[in-house]
């Protein structure tokens, strides 16, 4: 495996693990795979050298993870505010999972920003603008999760990984590659993948727990959302699926219930790109997904305050859901000039 980490990096963070005792790992808001996976693979890693890990999360990761082993031991800010507290400001040592701007953590963000402790960045999304003793930021990588990896790797323990971690660090690749569809050209991810299952990773039951499985009502609700609310924009080559809170609603909706919702639309023969936007109770959040290296994150960096890697982006608009999706929609002209000149046709037959 290509040694690709700044090995001035390495040592540094090497250096401050031998430093320090009470570790805290934490992420961004409204955590994936791969921030829980990171995270909570760190959790265990550490562990098992003799540290005082613990993971701190703004908010309740979705049910679709629980399966991972030791979720319970995450510590959730927005429930126990007092205990994360005590966690952070007790800290030797906090490392940055999956976020590279303090703002990707909302209400958490004052609290680690303001912490006494010494800050390590582990991250592979674009801009990186957080003050952090050591950086760790690789956008050309798959995941977090993949970085990780290497880190471990590269710190000489390696052997310290055990199933726990493995199945942990394997979660948050398959997520974030969209179970290896997306962000894994470099043949490396597939070597990292063996690496991980020779640790005891399970990667069909990996799948089946956060990918597949779904409860009666998401179910119900991803079948609304396809039939009754897809969008599509035949000469753009997008689609759009937007769903209100009164609809969430009346689908008993729950946080994960529309994981990978984005996704269906692509599987569209000739669809480019595919949009999601849900009222949450703050604000409308928004999904991007796309194929062909059509760049999505310019879509959610210039009109929705975000942005992420080239096919899969988020972002947030304070408004209505209608003023959302109009926002979109008058915009859409400015994006046609990445689509590829060749592809194939658009298999819309009615809308």
């Amino acid at each position: 495996m290509n040694k690709v980490l700044n090995p001035t990096s390495v040592k540094e963070f090497s250096t401050l693990l031998e430093q320090s005792e009470k570790i805290v790992l934490t992420c961004h808001v409204h955590p994936d795979g791969d921030a829980i996976g990171s995270t909570l693979g760190l959790w265990h890693l550490l562990k098992s050298i003799g540290k005082q890990p613990s993971v701190v999360v703004p908010d309740v990761p979705p049910r679709s993870l629980r399966f991972l082993p030791d979720f319970n031991e995450i510590a959730v800010y927005t429930r126990h505010d007092p205990y994360c507290s005590r966690l952070v400001e007790e800290s030797d040592l906090i490392l940055c999972c999956d976020f590279n701007k303090p703002s990707r953590q909302d209400h958490l963000a004052p609290l680690i920003q303001g912490a006494s402790a010494r800050k390590v960045l582990i991250d592979h999304h674009e801009g990186p603008d957080i003050d952090c003793a050591v950086e760790f930021s690789y956008p050309e990588m798959s995941s977090t999760c993949e970085l990780v990896f290497r880190i471990i790797a590269a710190c000489g323990l390696y052997s310290d990984i055990d199933r726990n971690c493995a199945t942990c660090l394997l979660t948050g690749l398959i997520t974030d590659t969209q179970n290896f569809t997306v962000n894994c050209k470099n043949p490396e991810v597939y070597e990292i993948l063996t690496r991980l299952m020779e640790k005891g990773a399970e990667k069909g039951k990996i799948i089946e727990e956060c990918v597949k499985a779904c409860s009666y009502d998401s179910l119900r609700l991803k079948a609304y959302a396809v039939c009754d609310k897809l969008e599509i924009f035949t000469e753009h080559r997008g689609c759009l699926i937007t769903l209100s809170k009164e609809e969430l609603d009346r689908f008993n909706y729950e946080k994960g219930d529309t994981e990978g919702l984005v996704n269906e639309a692509l599987n569209i023969r000739g669809m480019v790109y595919s949009i999601f936007m849900r009222e949450d109770p703050d604000c409308i959040k928004v999904s991007a997904r796309s194929k062909v290296n059509f760049p999505v994150s310019r879509i959610c960096s210039e009109l929705f305050n975000g942005g992420g890697h080239l096919q899969a982006s988020g972002g947030e608009f304070h408004g209505t859901l209608e003023e959302c999706r109009e926002l979109l929609i008058k915009n859409l002209d400015r994006y046609d000039r990445y689509l590829p000149k060749r592809f194939e046709k658009l298999d819309v037959r009615q809308q």
